[in-house]
């Protein structure tokens, strides 16, 4: 990496002079390299002529104000180091800012560094960051009343769920996340799928004509991204970042049979349409419980975290976040083949 000598690097429109980096001291699997891992990426930064300014999370829900207050001080961008969770809590506090988010993957699941095409190498990630560019996007926000009545507000970029994978991530053990990270994820949706209700809730959203729609479903997800990795990489296909709309999947039945064949179907990137499961574009979507769930709790969650019962109400954010990007992801001509690549057929509905 050469020198700087004026002590910043460009990124495109963004001068990366003084960053801060924030980690959770308990993201992903391996605790023992953790530290040696951050301090590899921070070497890169600093090695290029960044001044960092380095701060683990202080608990749960705290890496946004961590994030706002690194903003005030003078930071022009600001690293989350960890998995989603702690990309989903530092973007609380950088929708509106001036300062850029740029991302350092040392989680389980790493969704949103998988689809922008970041390095898992944290210090690769923070090279990427270096020769980087800026984008403004769009992201998702969820409204909701919390259990003690009051309104709150949670930014996503990956997807916003309600029903079985909001339930999934309630009954998740944090211990054995870290412990035995994705293989966690996956038997814990196994064994929901073999065991769990799967009550239906009314969701409302607008389509694409203007017209206000109505529908019941047991599992709706609004998907921000077009690429999640693993099992589930195309999930949503048509979803992309730099889309002023959600790409929403309805699944409007109770039987287990078409969760399953849907999985099949992203697994196998197949264009076969699965009966109860539809996909919508929207920039507003309302979920609701109905009367006969009764005290019955149905969960929705933001990038993987945990956010409240229903109802839910989730809209589009226009022009709300600086990111950065690696130099490949950010040129046109990726861009508009990931759009051509994720977006099936008119001719092929999924129902």
């Amino acid at each position: 990496m050469d020198d700087v000598s004026c002590g910043a690097r460009r990124c495109g429109l963004l001068t990366l002079k003084r960053v801060g980096v924030i980690y959770n001291p308990i993201s992903g699997p391996r605790l023992g390299r953790r530290m040696a891992q951050i301090e590899a990426a921070v070497q890169v930064l600093r090695g290029a002529g960044v001044e960092v300014q380095l701060a683990e999370t202080h608990g749960p829900h705290t890496g946004g104000a961590q994030a706002r207050e690194m903003a005030r001080e003078g930071c022009d961008t600001i690293f989350a180091c960890g998995g989603d969770g702690t990309i989903h809590d530092v973007l609380q506090g950088l929708v509106g800012s001036p300062a850029a988010l740029a991302i350092i993957p040392l989680g389980t699941a790493n969704a949103l560094a998988h689809d922008l095409g970041i390095p898992r190498s944290p210090a690769g990630a923070a090279r990427a960051a270096l020769h980087g560019r800026p984008h403004r996007i769009p992201v998702g926000k969820a409204s909701f009343t919390g259990n003690s009545g009051e309104p709150g507000s949670r930014y996503f970029t990956v997807a916003f769920g309600a029903g079985a994978d909001a339930h999934l991530f309630y009954r998740l053990d944090s211990t054995w996340k870290r412990r035995h990270g994705m293989k966690a994820y996956y038997a814990q949706a196994l064994h929901l799928w073999l065991t769990h209700e799967l009550p239906r809730f009314q969701v409302e959203f607008t389509d694409d004509r203007g017209d206000v729609r109505h529908a019941l479903a047991s599992q709706v997800l609004a998907v921000r991204i077009s690429d999640f990795g693993g099992v589930l990489r195309n999930l949503a296909p048509g979803a992309a970042l730099s889309r002023p709309q959600l790409r929403v999947v309805l699944f409007k039945t109770v039987s287990r049979l078409p969760f399953l064949m849907y999985v099949m179907r992203t697994l196998l990137d197949g264009r076969w349409p699965v009966p109860g499961v539809e996909l919508v574009d929207t920039a507003r979507l309302v979920c609701r419980p109905l009367s006969e769930n009764g005290p019955r709790r149905i969960y929705a969650e933001t990038d993987g975290e945990l956010l409240s019962r229903l109802p839910v109400e989730v809209s589009i954010v226009p022009d709300a976040l600086t990111l950065v990007v690696p130099q490949e992801f950010a040129t046109e001509e990726v861009r508009e083949h990931r759009m051509a690549t994720s977006l099936p057929p008119v001719s092929d509905p999924v129902s």
